[in-house]
């Protein structure tokens, strides 16, 4: 800059003016940038009682770049603990406000608290039609219906009883199909296995329909095809759901994708509908009034103050086979990586198993009470490796509410993190060692009630499934332990196994476990 410029810029009281203007201009974006918790947090800085800790972000991006890695919960853990936010943390992504807890009591506040009864309800979980189902519906008159069918009609302790034959014939055939890939391959791909074990059990409950494990038929190829494509839409990271002014654009193709699904979704659970009910024409083509067992013939049989119309059916259904066939598939498959990792911990549950059950004899529902070494590991694998560690779907504020000594604002989405809970050395002594025993020494329920180890949620939104889930969860490990040692692929090293993780809509295994399973003998 020649001096004469320079003399023009900064004696001239118009430049002046507009420098100062436009510095004033910098520092307010800048200040608005740098409030605690981000931008989506930057209108609410004035108040005290918003003054939630938080990390500031990136400009405009917020932690973005977290929710787009795929360990988010050891990220914000990370972050809590660095900022003394472990009780409470405030964060942006985008335009959307955000808390956090990693404390079981202020968890406790959130989850149970009438304020936070609502889901904030993602385009694709909207678009595939979630916002009429249990998960998502909206809080009010609607939903409670859903949760009254639910507890009465479609998760009763009854109901989970009538289907043991169900599971307990689908955990042979899982025996079956791992002999089958001992003698051809010489090790198993266990993912696989419980995975199509889960989807033929939910078909099972919810359809009715049993599927062959060595050859699948059409509508078992399709229904993993839908599956597998809702859990992709619903694991992508939208950009519209954070950035408004980008929805109508879909970058993504999140929007076409999802109503593509859903048109496939239609047809084939409204086809299924329409055969169930057509059995019940004249009580003919086989219909037994007294002997319907699936979902789909408990929505049908309801009374009229709660009956659905027929695309409510749909997604309701839908959603049942969504939300249950990855959670038990996956859960097993930690429990079998510990227990290969761990021989002694297997081989103390397949004492237990021998001693309580035998090795011979049919295992049922009834002999799990007496195996509590074997819940504790199951318990044990929950804590370590929840499969919601931020505890899946977040919940939103639905008004102005107090979380301890901060206010948080309506239309806030509120998230536990259920991973630094279980893996924090105030709640538990030695988080970070795999150690059944613990819950040998102290009775802790995994059901919601307890907020040290609530991994399937807890108060109103607690999900529903839950008992169904872990009886099945049991009665597999049971059949799987009492029927095999499972070792290591390779030379039998406990090196051969993975425990990187991956969170995707469940916390899975980075790398799918493979393993070698020898038959136990009578």
């Amino acid at each position: 800059m020649s001096l004469e410029l320079g003399f023009l810029v900064f004696r001239s009281p118009l430049l002046s003016f507009e420098a100062f203007l436009w510095a004033v201009l910098l520092v307010g974006i800048i200040a608005f940038w740098l409030s605690p918790g981000g931008i989506a947090w930057a209108r609410f800085r004035s108040k005290a009682s918003f003054a939630i800790p938080g990390p500031l972000g990136y400009p405009f991006l917020g932690l973005l770049t977290v929710f787009t890695g795929s360990t988010p919960h050891r990220a914000l853990d990370k972050l809590a603990k660095t900022l003394n936010a472990v009780k409470l943390m405030a964060f942006s992504v985008g335009f959307t406000r955000f808390i956090i807890s990693s404390d079981p009591e202020t968890a406790r506040d959130i989850l149970n608290n009438s304020a936070f009864a609502d889901r904030p309800v993602k385009e694709s979980a909207y678009e595939l039609l979630f916002h009429r189902a249990m998960g998502f519906a909206p809080y009010g008159d609607y939903w409670r219906n859903l949760r009254r069918i639910s507890a009465n009609h479609l998760f009763s302790p009854k109901r989970i009883a009538g289907f043991e034959g169900f599971r307990r014939e689908i955990g042979v055939e899982m025996a079956e199909e791992i002999k089958f890939s001992m003698g051809t391959d010489g090790e198993v791909l266990i993912r696989k296995v419980l995975h199509f074990g889960s989807l033929n059990t939910v078909m099972a409950t919810v359809f009715g329909k049993r599927y062959d494990f060595g050859n699948p038929d059409l509508a078992a190829l399709e229904l993993e095809e839908l599956v597998s494509e809702g859990y992709e839409l619903l694991g992508i990271f939208n950009w519209s759901d954070h950035f408004p002014v980008l929805g109508w654009l879909d970058l993504q193709g999140v929007r076409k994708r999802c109503r593509n699904l859903v048109s496939r979704v239609n047809v084939f659970v409204g086809k299924i509908i329409e055969e169930h009910a057509a059995k019940r024409i004249g009580g003919g083509s086989g219909y037994d009034y007294n002997n319907a067992g699936d979902f789909v013939d408990v929505l049908l049989d309801l009374e009229k103050h709660e009956k659905l119309n027929n695309s409510d059916m749909i997604a309701v259904l839908w959603e049942m086979i969504f939300r249950g066939t990855d959670t038990v598939a996956i859960l097993l498959e930690w429990v079998l990586a510990r227990l290969v990792l761990h021989p002694e911990i297997q081989a103390k549950a397949q004492a237990e198993i021998d001693t309580v059950v035998g090795r011979s004899k049919q295992v049922s529902d009834s002999d799990v009470q007496n195996l509590p070494y074997v819940q504790a590991i199951v318990k044990e694998t929950l804590r370590v490796h929840p499969p919601g560690p931020l505890l899946s779907w977040a919940r939103l504020a639905i008004h102005d509410v107090h979380v301890g000594d901060h206010l948080v604002p309506a239309g806030t989405t509120a998230m536990v993190n259920m991973w630094a809970i279980t893996h924090n050395e105030k709640v538990w002594s030695d988080p970070e060692k795999f150690r059944p025993e613990r819950f040998m020494e102290e009775e802790v329920s995994v059901l919601g009630s307890d907020l040290r180890l609530a991994p399937f949620g807890s108060g109103r939104r607690v999900c529903p499934g839950k008992a169904m889930g872990l009886a099945t969860v049991h009665l597999w490990l049971v059949q799987l332990l009492q029927g095999f040692e499972w070792v290591a692929a390779g030379d039998g090293g406990g090196a051969a196994v993975d425990l990187t993780e991956h969170l995707k809509l469940s916390m899975e295994m980075k790398k799918p476990l493979v393993c070698k399973a020898r038959a136990r003998a009578f």
